[in-house]
């Protein structure tokens, strides 16, 4: 089941910090605030050159269920071996590999589609030959009956033997082969479960990695703003010696020095707790010491266009969508083979042995063997079968009735991201130009202020208006990022 999807970026947080009060609530508010994107489940993986919205998407994820049931069994694959440690610098791409290898709920849903391919056995081995070895040793009164088993009357005798014992079903008309159909179509939607399983830790690792990320850029944006705050402090602090300026230009100046200076304590604090998210998410339960690399440049791509094309292309590939259509067939198959219960049974079976401990008088040769066919045809088992048939025709069509609802949601989720992606990418050349007006305002401002043509109050005014739009800008950046990733999850490829 997908959800939609959010984005709130701590950015947005912090430019209101900047300008409010209380420092203890806006520290607490910043903790308290909503990760950027609120991710759900099953995901399938789509390579880099199939996806018009992945310019930098990762293909490591495709492989896992192309595993073989030997492959499985070896447990010696990538996604198999957990990674010790965390690399100096570290990539986006080198993130989801350790994710994907570290994350124990990658290794239950693998285990679950290879607990699904045990099941695919077991219905097939009705179709083998079944051979079994035995033997018997019994002292008896000999001529004496079992007589309390039923209808049956039993002669009993000393003696001592062994054999083989044959049984080969030769046709149920069906019923077989539509069991066998219908776990193996479980099997694939299991297997499609285990991607989507995958993908979604590959894009919680993405959303974690691009939080860090933006609170690592909003970090330099409140250094920056701490450097700009300083060199006026002294600029003021001077003229106020020199009796230019009164003290409450001083006042004024020192008050946004230590804002500034609690911006960077936050932003500090904010990008420790990304970090061990991060951290945790990579499945490591102690802090390491690593620097995070982008290697996506600076060119940000625009989003892709055609909306009806993607539509069409989540609808073929969504693995939830895919495992639910496995499912739905699956039923079927299962509901057609509790009909043919009420179809004839034939098989074939034969026995061979001897027994060297014997009383001559009741066993006339010391081997027995023979072969024959049985047919066993169902007359009345108290509706039970006809019970079961619609009990599992009933089961199909909830089954049907659910891939019909999940295509409704997938084209509505996909067609919101859409929108969404779209007014992420403009909000970026909106802040940009934001940010050209404010340091222009912040020169303008402080020419003014150094001229005496203007008070501290617009110096400062000018000042908070430039931090606010660095961190709009930073945040309109990873917003677009985050959509964009959330875009290619609605899709159901790596985003």
């Amino acid at each position: 089941m997908m959800k939609s999807t959010t984005i709130l970026s701590a950015g947005g947080v912090l430019a209101w910090m900047l300008a409010t009060g209380s420092p203890a609530m806006q520290a607490q508010k910043l903790a308290d605030a909503p990760s950027a994107v609120m991710l759900a489940k099953n995901i399938q993986q789509q390579s880099a050159e199939d996806s018009p919205v992945a310019p930098h998407a990762s293909a490591m994820a495709g492989n896992i269920l192309s595993e073989t049931p030997a492959e499985m069994r070896s447990n010696k694959r990538r996604t198999g071996q957990r990674v010790a440690s965390i690399p100096a610098e570290l990539t986006l791409q080198e993130a989801e590999q350790i994710a994907v290898r570290n994350n124990p709920q990658v290794r239950v849903a693998q285990l679950l589609a290879r607990a699904q391919h045990q099941v695919v056995r077991q219905t097939r081995a009705g179709y083998l030959p079944q051979l079994q070895l035995g033997g018997v040793a019994a002292q008896a009164n000999d001529g004496s009956r079992f007589t309390f088993d039923g209808l049956r009357s039993t002669r009993l005798i000393t003696h001592a033997g062994g054999g083989l014992d044959f049984h080969q079903l030769l046709t149920d008309f069906g019923h077989t082969t539509n069991l066998i159909a219908s776990s193996k179509l479980y099997e694939k939607a299991r297997n499609a479960q285990a991607q989507a399983s995958t993908l979604d830790i590959v894009l919680i690792t993405d959303q974690t990695f691009y939080n860090a990320l933006e609170a690592q850029a909003l970090v330099k944006v409140a250094q920056q703003t701490v450097s700009t705050r300083k060199m006026t402090d002294r600029q003021v602090t001077e003229l106020t010696n020199n009796k230019l300026r009164s003290t409450i230009d001083q006042a004024f100046a020192d008050e946004d020095l230590a804002r500034a200076q609690l911006l960077l304590l936050d932003a500090q604090t904010q990008y420790s707790s990304a970090i061990n998210a991060l951290t945790s998410v990579l499945g490591f339960d102690q802090s390491m010491d690593y620097r995070l690399v982008e290697t996506g440049g600076v060119a940000i791509s625009s989003p892709p266009p055609d909306q009806d094309r993607l539509v069409q292309m989540a609808l073929q590939q969504r693995p939830d969508l895919v495992a639910l259509d496995y499912d739905q067939q699956a039923a079927k198959k299962y509901a057609r083979a509790q009909w043919e219960q009420l179809m004839p049974t034939l098989d074939t079976m034969a026995v061979l042995g001897g027994t060297p401990v014997r009383d001559d008088q009741y066993f006339t040769s010391s081997w027995f063997g023979a072969v024959g066919v049985d047919l066993e045809v169902p007359i009345f088992s108290g509706f039970r079968y006809t019970a079961q048939a619609h009990e599992a025709e009933d089961r199909a069509q909830v089954a049907q009735e659910n891939l019909r609802d999940m295509r409704d949601r997938v084209v509505r989720d996909v067609r919101d991201a859409w929108l969404q992606t779209n007014a992420s990418y403009q909000k970026i050349a909106v802040t940009e130009k934001l940010l050209k007006a404010s340091n222009l305002g912040l020169q303008l401002a402080q020419a003014r202020y150094k001229l005496g043509l203007s008070s501290i109050v617009e110096l400062s005014q000018s000042q908070l208006e430039q931090t606010q739009a660095s961190i709009e800008n930073v945040n309109a950046r990873y917003e677009y990022e985050l959509s964009l990733a959330a875009l290619n999850y609605q899709l159901g490829t790596l985003p």
